[in-house]
């Protein structure tokens, strides 16, 4: 139980420190629309039961309405094709919501090219640099696209030939399913594919090999630019709907001072 003791004293006197990666979830919250005839998502909203008045004097309290990749989420490999008999959410193993991170800082291309692709080149490099992809750990994405999230024109980033945002190739995303021990991937974008991976091959490859490879999805995170490119411990905790392909969640990151 040192431990978790030490763990605990690193908190509470500032020797860890605990950075939110998350969103926050309002009925503003940036969501993909997909083009017709596909079914569309909802957007966040609460629905107030009471709020100390005569539906209930002592308490307040709402419903809320949303949909499973809205905000900050967890992409389970149930959700797309390639693992349709895969995990749900709900049966992601608790200890891999508790993983290590490696941080790729790509912030300045996408600044100069939101269609900027992440290569195995790219992370091969890193890797030159900081050593090898963590075992069981996330691939965290940063392209500084957070600093768009409250303006959801910007951040969509689209016009008549469709979404412009950054993403990784088609034949990265098969090298990190394949090839790499890392849990999943996180990124700061509305989700773990480029804005133009329609027209890739396979279309939407980050969905189609990593969760096809029973790895996982976190989108839409923030203060990526806080993190060391190696060191960050992450809590990424979905809501276990039995069935669900995704959640909303909140995630933390631990990181020693």
């Amino acid at each position: 139980m040192s431990v978790l003791r030490d763990l605990m004293e690193g908190i509470r006197n500032g020797g860890i420190e605990v950075l939110d990666l998350t969103a926050p979830l309002t009925e503003k919250t940036p969501i993909l629309s997909l083009p017709e005839p596909f079914g569309q998502t909802a957007t966040f909203s609460l629905q107030e039961i009471s709020r100390y008045d005569d539906r209930g004097p002592a308490w307040y309290w709402n419903n809320f309405t949303t949909g499973e990749h809205t905000g900050t989420h967890f992409d389970a490999p149930n959700h797309w094709v390639t693992a349709r008999d895969g995990e749900d959410v709900s049966r992601v193993p608790v200890t891999k919501l508790i993983a290590s991170a490696a941080v790729l800082d790509f912030s300045a291309e996408a600044a100069a090219d939101p269609d900027f692709l992440l290569e195995i080149d790219h992370v091969r490099a890193w890797e030159k640099e900081h050593g090898p992809l963590p075992e069981g750990g996330w691939l965290l994405y940063r392209t500084g696209w957070d600093a768009r999230a409250d303006d959801a024109g910007r951040f969509h980033n689209a016009d008549e030939t469709g979404p412009h945002t950054p993403g990784i190739s088609a034949e990265c995303a098969r090298f990190l399913a394949e090839q790499t021990p890392i849990i999943g991937l996180g990124v700061e974008t509305v989700g773990t594919d480029a804005g133009a991976a329609h027209s890739f091959d396979p279309a939407f490859p980050c969905h189609s090999f990593l969760l096809g490879a029973g790895k996982y999805g976190l989108t839409q995170l923030r203060n990526l630019d806080r993190l060391p490119p190696t060191g960050a411990v992450v809590i990424a905790g979905p809501l276990p709907i039995v069935g669900g392909s995704g959640s909303p969640l909140r995630v933390l990151a631990l990181l020693e001072r």
